[in-house]
């Protein structure tokens, strides 16, 4: 082993620079003077989707927690409800399932990015908008009107 470099077998730690902090290096990056959290914390100072955004504004961060939760009851919706009536032209209802689909992909996309800003908040509302939104519509309040009860396939991971 040599250790002529500081590291085992010829590799090496780079240096610390002088901007950067212990802090820093174990819980996230500083990027354009606000701090991305790496581990999940709570408040309103997390960037959600777009940068600089909500930014520390209390309205702003309300509105980014609404809408993950709309789109987070949204994609419920689009997963267990039927769009296209049974005797549609086949052409026709793939094309409607295949756009339903991408609708519900690209919002699913949307909310697991905006997890990905580890804030408490937004893991909550997206938790409770994916329950609400498969509460209301479950089983428990409609009848299937044929034995494909939905347009898409649940959703797996």
């Amino acid at each position: 082993m040599d250790m002529s470099h500081g590291g085992m077998d010829g590799m090496s730690m780079p240096p610390k620079s002088s901007s950067t902090n212990d802090t820093t290096m174990m819980t996230g990056h500083k990027m354009h003077g606000m701090m991305m959290h790496m581990t999940f914390f709570w408040g309103k100072d997390a960037l959600i989707l777009f940068n600089g955004w909500p930014a520390g504004n209390t309205a702003n961060y309300l509105l980014a927690l609404f809408m993950v939760f709309a789109m987070s009851v949204f994609i419920e919706l689009l997963s267990h409800t039927q769009f296209i009536k049974p005797d549609s032209n086949p052409t026709v209802a793939g094309l409607v399932q295949t756009l339903l689909h991408v609708l519900r992909v690209g919002l699913a996309y949307l909310v697991m990015l905006a997890l990905m800003s580890f804030n408490g908040g937004v893991f909550l509302v997206a938790l409770l908008g994916h329950a609400l939104g498969f509460f209301f519509c479950s089983r428990a309040f409609k009848k299937p009107l044929h034995d494909k009860p939905y347009d898409l396939p649940p959703m797996t991971c």
